[in-house]
């Protein structure tokens, strides 16, 4: 709704997930999400290349495989940022990935290393190893993974960043599309990284925590173009027919309005828009009408700032 030209990732879901479960349940997205890319978790060729197509089928723009969640959950099935220690698995992934991909877009996500790996000789060895299977594009979290002794909330703060890595990975692999990821809060960092020659930004907890901030204003800062909607109080009233819809068809509010708390950050009144949606939205009668009511609590009158 706020931007058109930012590229949204999924979560994470398993290969196995997606070829053996309810695949309308993990895979639906709205149409007005494109470009949207899948991001998979798995470590059998096999398994990723049939989760690949499925994808496909679905209609993703792209299909990531995951190389940088550091979970337990993730390590006991071999998959995510344990497979640093293994890329020529993910290269055998990635391929057959490719082969099923039928010319959509296949790229990967991945730590600078883990655990007593070291980054400067890991990584470069990794995106040769890797790429060799015809992958070109990887977004790079640059930040080690400790699978040992740090928990995944700690994997996303404690390990230091090395951004200079990564830029240094561009000038190493000219050929390779590389986007960097970890730690980046604001649309002129991401700016600088572009301008300082890598080819994409990943920004997560940003954009989720403060949406407007970030994707309302990335039309038009990063990729000079005219955004969908540049105010809040119009995204919330864009969303209601996809809202209405969903509701109708079983959906709880509450799992919608959930991602929408941070909408209003910075503003006066975006606590009482948070606590009244998450005091009301899980009611089983709750509709559009929560979310109007909780809207009524924000000043309309708000001046974004954009970077």
């Amino acid at each position: 709704m706020m931007s058109r030209q930012t590229h949204l990732y999924t979560e994470m879901i398993t290969a196995a997930a997606i070829v053996h479960g309810d695949r309308g349940r993990l895979l639906m997205y709205d149409p007005v999400e494109h470009p949207v890319a899948l991001q998979i978790g798995g470590s059998d060729p096999a398994l990723v290349g049939q989760a690949t197509r499925i994808g496909v089928e679905f209609g993703y723009d792209e299909v990531n495989l995951n190389v940088g969640c550091p979970s337990d959950r993730v390590q006991s099935g071999a998959f995510g940022a344990v497979l640093m220690e293994t890329p020529a698995l993910v290269r055998d992934c990635v391929g057959a990935m490719l082969d099923a991909a039928g010319g959509a877009k296949v790229s990967v996500k991945c730590r600078i290393g883990v655990d007593e790996q070291e980054p400067h000789e890991v990584l470069p060895a990794f995106l040769e190893v890797v790429s060799s299977s015809g992958v070109r594009d990887f977004t790079i979290h640059a930040r080690k993974a400790w699978l040992k002794g740090l928990s995944p909330k700690e994997n996303r703060d404690i390990p230091p960043l090395d951004y200079p890595l990564v830029m240094q990975m561009k000038r190493d692999f000219p050929h390779l599309s590389i986007g960097i990821n970890g730690g980046i809060e604001s649309l002129a960092q991401a700016h600088d990284f572009l301008d300082a020659g890598l080819d994409g930004v990943m920004i997560g907890r940003a954009a989720y925590h403060n949406p407007a901030e970030i994707l309302m204003g990335a039309d038009a800062v990063i990729f000079d173009a005219r955004p969908p909607i540049d105010d809040r109080h119009a995204t919330v009233f864009a969303m209601q027919s996809y809202i209405e819809a969903e509701v109708r068809a079983g959906t709880k509010l509450s799992a919608i309005t959930r991602h929408m708390l941070g909408l209003f950050n910075g503003l006066p009144g975006a606590r009482a828009w948070r606590r009244h949606l998450s005091e009301n939205a899980h009611r089983p009668d709750a509709g559009f009408g929560i979310v109007a009511e909780a809207l009524s609590f924000v000043s309309s009158g708000e001046t974004r700032q954009s970077a």
